[in-house]
């Protein structure tokens, strides 16, 4: 079985930086697709960021349009960590942070039809 654990939340002032990590635990899973969500206080769950890895393939990386420019998503060459550095933080950015992984084939990653999720970290961003 496998979990995803998330760390690296905090608070911080408007224009920071913080770097999420997401770890896979338990059973080695092959996944292709990991990804990051986040639920603002009182809002619907969001997608954020989603990266493709394949054996010997490029990994791609896709992005809400809200956290362009801002924001990384990164795997390490085991595909065991998952990285989401964010810069240039603002509050509309505070939310809880999950990560997922095994996103169901055919469906678009903004869907958040993923089969495992962790349990999420908070990210505060204060003026």
């Amino acid at each position: 079985q496998v979990h995803l654990v998330e760390s690296g939340g905090g608070s911080v002032e408007v224009g920071g930086s913080l770097r999420l990590s997401c770890a896979l635990t338990g059973d080695t899973v092959t996944s292709d697709a990991m990804a990051w969500f986040r639920q603002p206080p009182g809002q619907q769950r969001e997608g954020v960021a989603c990266i493709y890895t394949r054996p010997g393939r490029t990994a791609v990386p896709y992005y809400a349009d809200s956290v362009k420019g801002r924001f990384v998503v990164s795997r390490d060459s085991a595909a065991s960590t998952g990285y989401l550095e964010m810069y240039n933080l603002k509050p509309e950015d505070t939310a809880m942070y999950y990560c997922a992984i095994n996103k169901t084939r055919g469906t678009p990653w903004l869907d958040g039809k993923f089969a495992v999720w962790g349990q999420g970290t908070q990210v505060t961003v204060s003026t």
